[in-house]
């Protein structure tokens, strides 16, 4: 993922946002807040043959921690218009070849319950669900849950 990458991926973020089961966030951030939040090893773009963003992966350390400097969380975002293509799939094995090169041993994230397919896809990626932390937050005046997953490293 590169800064000519940007507009895209921000737009892919927003789409995600809007559809209101991705994320608590309202709106997406500027490129420089993103860029300046996300791991540089650990997010990468999908781009199809014409340099068209079809979707992304990227993740932000949890914690400054010595003891959680191999924890990270991470988003993956797919535009609708390239889902059920696989896509999302190949950025998550994007992200853990990269994180497991990195000596990171876990990969974390909370999915709504209603994001049934980013579920899912989590799952068949090897992801387990940690459990459910309920009403952590509001939501467009709710309360909602989310799903606590993890990816642990096989070689650490």
């Amino acid at each position: 993922m590169r800064a000519e990458h940007a507009e895209q991926v921000l737009a892919i973020h927003q789409l995600g946002i809007d559809e209101g089961n991705a994320t608590f966030e309202t709106a997406a951030p500027t490129w420089e807040q993103f860029d300046a939040a996300k791991l540089p090893a650990h997010r990468s773009a999908a781009v199809d043959g014409r340099g068209r963003v079809l979707g992304w992966v990227a993740a932000v350390t949890v914690s400054d921690r010595c003891a959680y400097a191999g924890v990270v969380e991470h988003s993956v975002y797919v535009h609708p218009d390239a889902r059920g293509q696989g896509i999302g799939a190949a950025l998550l094995r994007v992200l853990l070849a990269s994180t497991e090169a990195a000596g990171i041993w876990t990969v974390q994230s909370g999915i709504f319950p209603e994001n049934t397919a980013s579920l899912a896809l989590h799952l068949r990626a090897g992801f387990r669900v940690v459990g459910t932390r309920e009403r952590i937050g509001r939501h467009r005046g709710r309360w909602r849950d989310v799903i606590l997953i993890e990816h642990r490293s096989t070689e650490l």
